[in-house]
């Protein structure tokens, strides 16, 4: 006869074992603690603010936020490598955007998270 300690052991174990099943794989884990990463630099956060609101290219991107191009050259290599962000040549111009609509709802989610009250 089971007594409420053994129970509860195994209500315990059997939680356990449900949140283990759902857990994402280790890979997947490091990916995604990488990606937050690349979020993290206030430099690339600031690119992404001005690709949410407009495809543009280096040279304005660096006048709209007073970085030498080389800079932010560099920091959407960055943003590029971690498919945040895709480059699309229009003639002798390369125009930078957001990667696809998750990168904007990543970004929106995160604005709306740090505006709650």
């Amino acid at each position: 006869m089971a007594t409420k300690i053994d129970e509860a052991i195994d209500n315990h174990n059997a939680l356990v074992k449900d949140v283990r099943s759902h857990l994402p794989e280790n890979e997947q884990v490091d990916s995604l603690a990488n990606l937050f990463k690349v979020f993290g630099d206030s430099s690339r956060t600031k690119i992404m603010s001005c690709l949410e609101i407009r495809d543009l290219c280096v040279c304005d991107i660096a006048e709209i936020l007073d970085m030498t191009v080389s800079a932010v050259s560099h920091q959407l290599r960055i943003l590029r490598d971690a498919k945040l962000v895709k480059a699309t040549k229009m003639g002798k111009e390369v125009m930078y955007s957001l990667d696809d609509d998750h990168v904007s709802q990543i970004f929106e989610c995160g604005l709306s998270h740090i505006n709650e009250k």
